[in-house]
């Protein structure tokens, strides 16, 4: 997959020579200031219009990290003398010749493996497709010195402002299946471009007016938010497939509220107008927060991957201990191939809601629902659990039933009695009648199209953010009625939210009312006591 990564830095790309091998040792120049400016981190997949374009975004990064580079290796097509592939390195990678003079120089390199290799693909652009970015040596922007390659791009500049004046200088153009966190800027792109018809079962659907108003909103977000990250999928042909993004509050909230995450596809589900994923964790107040959005072209294993792995690569590689979805097989085998480290749950109010639509058309059905939900609901062991659910299958004779099958088999996945020694953090409803809130319920329905989300979507952050911020005020303000004698109900009456308190009193006053505590049996490890209420 292929995504663009636009980007506005300057840089000058008269015609300059890239001799192989090349000594860029360091080299003094104290007249040129060196502004740090924010500059990509290089990744696999990062692509270019050109082998210097791809030169240019590596000596600017090098420079901006404090080290020089060089061309140690390039590899070309024996007919027509045409460069295919490149290893663009730190100027300190290798060691020099031994030399047979009686007074060689000093060696100044460290035999550094920071490098990139680059390669030319679809005889159009150039794509990295190995990278090392660990240096051996000690590199620092703060050094008051260029190196060569640094030296030859101040020359390249000042060469082109005394031939033409000009007003503008050229930029890099990046595109990538991998993006990092740091860009400035947003390729204009057509709506005719975005919407070219190849596949359309696979590309998100624009109408007129939806490529322009994804385009504005995108572009006012740099301009107002300089930590906004998005991410565009395009194929070979140009076509929009998949989009994601996430504004400095999301990724600064990912911080504090990503323990566990639930992955919102309500839209996909109920095949809205607008396939709208968003990635939602829980505040200090008990309150959905968003930590991402996107809209899928596809509901298929490779877009579920992309769109996870933008959300990863957003986030800085870091991801969420337990990540709660809808039981979709194909978003289950991307989750195990994104985050195979991450415990994923399923949300046991999507998979009530099916109960209906899958038990419905069945004789007795009105008995099965409410054995189901005793199973699922009351049991407080795992056996009970088994026990109930087995009465039920041989009772009203569902042991073909192969959606009931399913449940069973990942049943460690969705009911409350097997995940007991998981923290969700409210996010999992767990009670009967309750369901996982949608952060946009009331802004996007079936028929929302991309231009009225685009609108809408700030107004619900604004409100979910006042919402937040009332409460905090709220909290700070608020005295709580202690209603035991526990010392821990205080001293976390000084810690705790009011609405995180709340739930937590109620769990003090059912403990603080048990009494006649007395032990009945030991086996072992296991030690049996009654507890009286």
């Amino acid at each position: 997959m292929e995504a663009v990564y636009p980007n506005s830095e300057p840089v000058f790309d008269n015609s300059k020579e890239y001799e192989d091998g090349e000594d860029c040792s360091v080299v003094e120049h104290d007249n040129e200031k060196d502004s740090k400016k924010e500059y990509p981190q290089p990744t696999v997949g990062l692509e270019f219009g050109s082998f210097d374009e791809a030169y240019d975004f590596y000596n600017m990064y090098g420079k901006e990290q404090g080290f020089g580079i060089r061309v140690s290796n390039s590899w070309f097509r024996s007919k027509r003398k045409e460069r295919y592939r490149a290893k663009l390195s730190c100027s300190n990678a290798g060691f020099k010749k031994k030399s047979g003079a009686n007074h060689p120089r000093p060696e100044t390199r460290t035999g550094c493996p920071a490098m990139l290799v680059i390669k030319l693909v679809d005889s159009k652009r150039w794509r990295i497709v190995e990278v090392e970015l660990q240096h051996n040596h000690t590199v620092s922007p703060e050094i008051r010195r260029f190196y060569k390659s640094h030296k030859k791009m101040v020359l390249a500049a000042k060469k082109q402002q005394e031939l033409t004046p000009v007003t503008e200088v050229h930029t890099i153009k990046l595109y990538r299946t991998s993006i990092d966190t740091a860009y400035d800027g947003f390729q204009e792109v057509k709506e005719t471009d975005i919407s070219l018809p190849v596949d359309t079962s696979k590309h998100l659907e624009l109408k007129e007016g939806d490529a322009h108003a994804l385009y504005n909103y995108f572009c006012r977000m740099k301009l107002t938010n300089p930590n906004f990250f998005y991410l565009l999928d395009l194929d070979d042909e140009g076509c929009l497939r998949n989009l994601f993004w996430a504004d400095a509050r999301s990724r600064d909230a990912f911080n504090y509220f990503s323990d566990a995450v639930a992955i919102d596809t309500t839209s996909l589900r109920n095949k809205y107008e607008i396939p709208l994923i968003s990635f939602v964790g829980v505040n200090n107040h008990g309150q959905p927060v968003l930590l991402g959005c996107g809209l899928l072209g596809h509901d298929s294993v490779e877009y579920f991957i992309w769109m996870l792995k933008s959300w990863q690569t957003c986030m800085l590689g870091r991801h969420a201990q337990v990540i709660l979805t809808d039981q979709s097989k194909p978003m289950q085998i991307a989750v195990s191939k994104v985050f195979p480290q991450a415990r994923h749950c399923y949300c046991l109010s999507y998979i009530m809601q099916r109960v209906p639509e899958k038990l419905g058309g069945l004789k007795g059905y009105e008995s099965i629902k409410i054995q189901l939900y005793k199973s699922v609901y009351n049991s407080l062991k795992i056996t009970e659990f088994e026990s109930s659910w087995s009465q039920m299958i041989s009772q009203h004779g569902l042991g073909d039933n192969k959606w009931l099958q399913s449940l069973y088999e990942d049943c460690e996945k969705w009911v409350p009695v097997y995940l007991k020694d998981i923290s969700f953090l409210r996010i999992m409803p767990i009670k009967e009648n309750e369901s996982l809130v949608s952060l946009f319920d009331g802004y996007v329905h079936k028929h929302t199209s991309f231009k009225e989300f685009v609108d809408k979507y700030d107004l619900a952050l604004q409100r979910k953010h006042l919402k937040e911020a009332m409460s905090d005020i709220e909290s700070r303000s608020s005295s709580f009625e202690l209603k035991t004698k526990c010392k821990f109900e205080l001293q976390l009456s000084r810690i705790f939210t009011k609405e995180i308190f709340k739930k937590f009193q109620k769990e003090v006053e059912g403990m603080f009312s048990c009494f006649n505590t007395r032990q009945v049996n030991i086996n072992g490890p296991i030690m049996t006591f009654v507890v009286k209420e």
